[in-house]
């Protein structure tokens, strides 16, 4: 992990701005310049990523790890380039500990179908969040329909913030796995998965950690997490979509029995039987997105450019800016309000449902997400029926936050 730069130098947001040539959009309403503000759901790309793609079409795109030829070779070769950038970036101890998925929710698919072939059985329990995205919910659901298994969930208060002492009490039980959020997508809530790693690791618990809120945000380094599985999405980090992560401790992947059967996860293959290949080429079975994984190593590459720390620190000043400029506008009510946060802001503008709040907001040119953030159990709990959720990046300024303010004090002036 990159951490050579001085942290606190200033970022130049504005040259930072001229990377991303989307920004200069004009929202086909009024000519409105586009303000983004959506970047949870992905986040837009520099122009280093798009000439990282540009370049592999144009000069080496091939199949990967069979060809003898030129051309594939060197796509090996920027592939498993890639794979050791992953590897460095969250400080993974080997580079076969990095996967490639599809993204995020892939990842999770895979640990929970692997997982539970391997080891759930009747009476087991899964341990999840109450604040968890459906990506890190479905798939345990059906790991433990298929499985006999239980799922059990950590419960939280309503400023979105873990149950710790029910955590202690629920961790003790029949646990097989923990599944848990880094940051709330819905929230922003930064969840202390240091401790409550440890927690589980005292009772034998392994612990998958979703981070596709956080790699983006913050320093993430697996060993020192000592997580057992990690996984994240290349978009939501300035790289390509259709390509993530999975990380894996060595002594679990190797534990686990292959997700997809076909080529690349392969040794041998007869009609009787099949060997599996090895790490981590036993969970890649097909032909990879090699574009993909090269943009994401450009994407990786970029935040390194600037140092994740010196991200940190300019986006956590851009939210406390945002959090005391938003207070101001009258009807509006924070949704999630836990100590530590990052990324996101969710509210409510009085009674307003929050898709007329962001249909107004889009005439003015702000994006923002709307709805219930694939995380319906959260609303439930909440009793709302959804936020409007402004989320904030590395090329964010306080003009943005002051155009969000303004949009929505007309936007509340249009809806009485």
């Amino acid at each position: 992990m990159s951490h050579t730069l001085n942290i606190y130098e200033p970022l130049s947001i504005e040259a930072i701005r001229a990377e991303f040539p989307i920004l200069q959009t004009k929202v086909l309403y009024g000519g409105h310049p586009l303000v983004y503000l959506d970047n949870a759901a992905t986040t837009q790309k520099p122009t280093v990523v798009l000439e990282a793609l540009d370049e592999y079409y144009k000069t080496i795109n091939a199949n990967v790890h069979r060809g003898v030829h030129y051309l594939s070779q060197r796509a090996t070769d920027a592939f498993e380039e890639a794979r050791r950038k992953v590897a460095s970036f969250i400080n993974a101890r080997y580079d076969y500990e990095i996967i490639f998925t599809r993204g995020t929710t892939n990842g999770i698919n895979t640990v929970s179908s692997t997982f539970g072939r391997a080891f759930l059985r009747p009476g087991d329990e899964v341990l999840i969040s109450a604040m968890e995205h459906h990506s890190n919910i479905v798939p345990w659901q059906m790991a433990c329909e298929y499985y006999g298994a239980t799922l059990k969930v950590i419960p939280m208060n309503e400023r979105g913030e873990l149950d710790q002492a029910a955590f202690a009490t629920l961790i003790r039980g029949r646990v097989k796995i923990l599944a848990l959020t880094y940051v709330s997508n819905s929230l922003g809530t930064v969840n202390p998965i240091r401790d409550m790693i440890r927690t589980a690791h005292t009772y034998g618990v392994p612990v998958l950690i979703d981070a596709a809120q956080a790699v983006q945000h913050m320093p993430v380094d697996v060993q020192d997490l000592d997580c057992d599985f990690l996984v994240f999405s290349s978009h939501k980090i300035y790289g390509p979509t259709g390509i993530g992560v999975l990380y894996g401790k060595e002594e679990w992947l190797n534990k686990l029995p292959p997700h997809e059967g076909g080529g690349e996860m392969i040794k041998t293959v007869t009609f009787g039987k099949t060997t599996y290949n090895d790490l981590p080429f036993k969970f890649e079975a097909g032909t990879p997105d090699m574009s993909g994984a090269i943009g994401l190593k450009a994407a990786l590459d970029y935040v390194d450019s600037i140092g994740i720390d010196r991200i940190q620190l300019a986006e956590e000043a851009l939210m406390s800016y945002a959090l005391d400029a938003l207070s101001t506008v009258p009807g509006i009510r924070f949704i999630g309000e836990a100590e530590h946060r990052s990324g996101v802001i969710s509210f409510l503008l009085a009674e307003h449902h929050p898709f007329d709040v962001g249909e107004l907001l889009d005439k003015q040119g702000i994006a923002v997400r709307t709805g219930h953030h694939c995380c319906q159990p959260v609303m439930d709990f909440l009793d709302i029926a959804g936020t409007v959720r402004a989320s904030f990046s590395i090329y964010n300024t306080p003009s943005d936050v002051d155009s969000l303010v303004t949009a929505l004090q007309k936007a509340g002036r249009i809806l009485g």
